[in-house]
């Protein structure tokens, strides 16, 4: 029987709003949990001109600069499918995650399922607070990231752009796995 190798991969995105579909994902940040320098990131055109003014805020994206500066959906996806499947390799399953992955995950969802008709990532993801809560015994209010840092002590910090904020999960990942009890298999 052949062995399949999870290989996790940390995804962050900025999004013009709350919901995919009504509101549009303008940037992906990606890179592999424990290869950090193998990345991924890209801008994309808006779907919508609906914005969240403190979501565009936050991240200082502009749909107007984006309409004309970033990929067309089809494409961003495209090409982010290609690098999965480059740093994942051939017969290994490639694992979301992300820091309050549902949020990442139903855009990265969305917009896989509208514009290629699947998602590379399956039907799931994995959730850095949620593994923090088990690791730790904590309470979901103290899985800001900022009460992990606290604890964990990184040597990044999330600043609202996708690819920085994808390796900073990526380290707070890895810290916790760290002090993770592992199982016996």
């Amino acid at each position: 029987m052949t062995q399949i190798n999870e290989v996790y991969l940390s995804v962050d995105v900025e999004t013009s709003g709350p919901i995919p579909g009504e509101y549009s994902m303008l940037t992906i940040g990606a890179c592999r949990v424990d290869e950090p320098d193998q990345v991924f990131t890209c801008e994309l055109k808006p779907i919508s001109t609906n914005a969240d003014p403190e979501a565009l805020k936050v991240t200082g994206l502009s749909l107007e600069r984006l309409a004309i500066e970033g990929l067309p959906p089809d494409v961003a996806m495209k090409q982010f499918q290609a690098w999965i499947e480059k740093v994942t390799g051939t017969g290994n399953l490639p694992v979301f995650v992300g820091l309050n992955a549902p949020f990442d995950w139903s855009f990265v969802n969305y917009y896989f399922n509208r514009y290629l008709g699947s998602n590379p990532f399956g039907f799931s993801a994995l959730d850095i607070k949620a593994l923090y809560m088990g690791a730790t015994g904590s309470s979901w209010r103290d899985t800001r990231s900022s009460q992990m840092a606290a604890r964990l002590h990184p040597k990044l910090k999330g600043d609202h752009q996708a690819l920085h904020d994808a390796q900073y999960q990526a380290e707070l990942f890895r810290l916790i796995r760290a002090i993770t009890p592992k199982q016996p298999s």
